[in-house]
């Protein structure tokens, strides 16, 4: 981990005992006292991420929205100052270069654009690349990122800043500032749960990281590892697991991001063409029946044999106390109820496939 970069946050995790790893390129926290329990704190009170380690991409000028609407599949012509919206940077083969958040901080001027730590660098060159003429700025080293998530997070930020985040809709940035800091609040996130994602210039991410941990609401840290148990309960993509540079986000069931009749967009009608062409596999949620865990890589079977797809992401669900996997299908095994096998380790362990989000929230 010697050449690996720390975020703003990382004496803070050394200092509550955190296991680190090598994660994308960077230092991060697996877990502090455990997988389930901080898990359960999340669904239960609240959860602090340090998300640092996440890209921003400034998107500013005259030609910024140009430059959006071109490179992503959403239609970021509807965001209106303050506004947010999920989104996909498709790339020029019919997959991705990485799924995406875009900010609107000032209509058709200026766009914060959150990319997936792994993919910095790759998305800012592609952008660069494509660009229609916007100003880029890669401002991902300016700022640290700390997800606030949970049942109790509306009312501890309400606490902690001026601004009060129980009066925002979801998907809203606003502007502020925390000790004299400048951060950009966010009602997103990727827990299922109620809160927002706080952008804190970098100098300041420890003293709001302070600040959450201290008050008396009993926020716990949370590391990588129930970060993605919380976000495989609830079927959201991953990138390097439902997603990647060759799947096709219409079996990934990304659609719903995807505006082919708003505009025009990088490989468009690549795109649109296999959903047109009827979908040969789609992504779906299954839990065992048998007993054992679905991993990714696992392959799919039917009951005499037959590969029909392959696990993206599987874990066992610490809320609903079992084993629960997201996974590609052919089309026709994907309907639910549909009995289908899981390889482990040469044993085929039957599955069923349900309906998602494995938790409803």
């Amino acid at each position: 981990m010697s050449n690996s970069q720390k975020t703003p946050l990382y004496d803070e995790h050394i200092k509550l005992g955190a296991r680190m790893v090598d994660f994308a390129g960077w230092v991060m926290p697996i877990q502090y006292e455990g997988l389930k329990e901080e898990h359960h704190a999340t669904r239960n009170n609240v959860g602090l991420f340090d998300v640092s380690h996440m890209g921003e991409i400034r998107v500013k000028g005259p030609k910024a929205l140009e430059t959006l609407q071109w490179l992503t599949t959403n239609d970021v012509a509807k965001l209106d100052r303050g506004q947010a919206q999920y989104g996909l940077l498709p790339n020029d083969q019919g997959g991705l270069v990485d799924d995406i958040f875009v900010y609107c901080l000032e209509k058709n001027a200026d766009y914060l654009v959150c990319v997936n730590a792994s993919n910095t660098d790759k998305d800012f060159a592609w952008m660069m690349k494509h660009n229609k003429g916007a100003d880029i700025i890669n401002e991902s080293s300016a700022w640290g990122q700390i997800a606030i998530q949970g049942p109790k997070a509306i009312e501890l930020c309400d606490a902690l800043f001026s601004e009060k985040v129980s009066q925002m809709n979801r998907n809203e940035i606003r502007v502020s500032k925390f000790q004299n800091y400048k951060i950009m609040i966010a009602t997103t996130g990727y827990t299922g749960e109620k809160g927002c994602e706080v952008f804190v210039e970098s100098a300041g991410t420890a003293a709001l990281w302070t600040a959450l941990l201290a008050h008396p609401i009993g926020a716990k840290p949370i590391g990588l590892g129930a970060r993605d148990t919380l976000r495989t309960e609830m079927k959201y993509s991953l990138y390097g697991h439902e997603i990647d540079d060759t799947l096709n986000p219409y079996e990934a069931g990304l659609g719903w991001a995807i505006k082919p009749l708003a505009k025009d967009f990088m490989n468009r009608t690549g795109i649109v063409a296999v959903k047109e062409n009827g979908l040969k596999k789609k992504l779906i949620g299954l839990k065992m029946i048998d007993r054992g865990i679905p991993r990714q890589g696992y392959e799919i079977k039917t009951a005499d044999g037959q590969k029909i797809g392959w696990i993206t992401s599987g874990t066992h669900s610490p809320t609903l106390d079992e084993p629960i996997g997201i996974a590609y299908v052919e089309t026709a095994k994907s309907s639910e109820g549909s009995e289908i096998f899981v390889d482990i380790r040469g044993k085929l362990v039957k599955a069923c496939v349900v309906k998602t989000p494995f938790v409803m929230k």
